[in-house]
């Protein structure tokens, strides 16, 4: 599923909310966490197809702001704000929402026509999923994806079965579609689990997601998109989630839907959805305490309720560490407040707590493979 993408809404360097969609009314704000940088990986991904077909490169990245030598730097990476308007780029330079990697195009606009048929007819969740898989089957190069309802485990007791302990999920089908990189295997699955959470007003916490194709090298990234465990190599892709939640009412309106869409699709590409794990939740704690000072180990592993030592072992089990991970939200935001050309390289590096410019020079081409001045704009 593709998304128009978001207007030049002013960037935001400071923390924003987690969800593609701000909390609509009602709902419950997720103060503080922020918005991740794109790795150069996806940029190079979204323009597979344009390449194909023939686009001009260099314009659609000039058009993002986006500096071409940066394809060429593994570490690279780029704000929400420029991988939103790349898309946009690549959509208007192919008419196509598939970005080129589809059996057919589908055209720009087909996204929001599905959101206003969703939105307007369905009463809860079940519903919405099944009448916008219905929407793009009538689409011959459309995505096509299914939902699914079923026991968690076929072979469970009966006293657990009687729990009411079950699992929906929704299938993907992308076996048509020329899409090496996998790139469109994750944009639908992201954006399908956010449009989901969306339409109900609530995260929707997966209990796994599954992937058909092996794990990438930017497999760590995977916890950031979905907060859950992700298995590769399956026999389908899918998004697994507790079966109840698709009883719960659409409580979308008009005007929310006009919203949601005018910050579709990098907004919610880009932005975090925190999950469960160790990694997630120290995460989401750093970026809460931006543009302050970030709490040291100890902190945030009292506010966890664990010993600095315990989160540590969990951290190393997850695969990363609290060094990583604050040097990881340290370097997103950074790439955002550059990107913007209005903050200095000198107040960026004092907000962040680098005690002098140069450590942060530094410690952003170690992150980045790049100086700061080179994500600046006409850097």
């Amino acid at each position: 599923m593709a998304a128009p993408p978001e207007d030049d809404a002013p960037p935001s360097y400071e923390a924003a909310p987690a969800h593609g969609a701000a909390p609509a009314h009602g709902a419950a704000p997720d103060h503080g966490a922020p918005t991740r940088s794109v790795a150069i990986h996806h940029v190079r991904a979204s323009l597979r197809g344009a390449e194909r077909h023939g686009a001009d490169i260099t314009a659609l990245l000039e058009q993002a702001a986006i500096p071409p030598r940066l394809l060429e730097v593994p570490l690279a990476r780029v704000s929400p704000r420029q991988f939103a308007r790349l898309t946009k780029a690549v959509w208007q330079a192919l008419d196509d929402e598939l970005q080129g990697l589809g059996p057919q195009p589908l055209k720009v606009g087909t996204f929001a026509m599905m959101c206003h048929a969703v939105v307007h007819r369905s009463p809860d969740l079940r519903s919405a999923l099944e009448r916008g898989s219905a929407f793009y089957r009538l689409f011959p190069g459309g995505p096509r994806f299914h939902l699914e309802e079923k026991p968690a485990d076929e072979g469970l007791a009966e006293e657990k079965a009687a729990e009411g302990t079950h699992e929906a999920r929704v299938v993907f089908d992308l076996t048509a579609f020329d899409d090496p990189d996998h790139y469109l295997a994750e944009s639908a699955t992201v954006v399908t689990h956010r449009f989901a959470g969306w339409l109900i007003r609530s995260r929707i916490n997966l209990i796994r997601v599954e992937f058909s194709h092996p794990a990438p090298r930017h497999v760590l990234e995977y916890d950031l998109l979905y907060g859950a465990p992700c298995s590769f190599r399956a026999p389908r892709t899918a998004l697994v989630f507790d079966r109840a939640i698709l009883d719960r009412p659409v409580l979308q309106d008009e005007a929310e839907l006009r919203a949601f869409l005018r910050r579709a699709p990098g907004d919610v590409l880009a932005r975090l959805d925190y999950g469960s794990t160790a990694a997630a939740q120290v995460r989401r704690l750093l970026g809460q305490s931006l543009p302050d000072r970030m709490p040291d180990p100890q902190a945030v592993a009292a506010r966890l309720a664990m010993s600095a030592q315990t989160l540590r072992r969990r951290l190393a089990a997850e695969g990363t560490s609290f060094q990583r991970i604050r040097d990881q939200l340290r370097r997103d935001v950074a790439i955002a407040a550059l990107a913007t050309g209005t903050v200095s390289i000198e107040d960026i590096s004092q907000r962040l707590g680098f005690s002098e410019p140069s450590a942060f020079h530094r410690a952003f081409k170690r992150w980045t493979g790049s100086a700061p001045r080179s994500y600046q704009p006409g850097g």
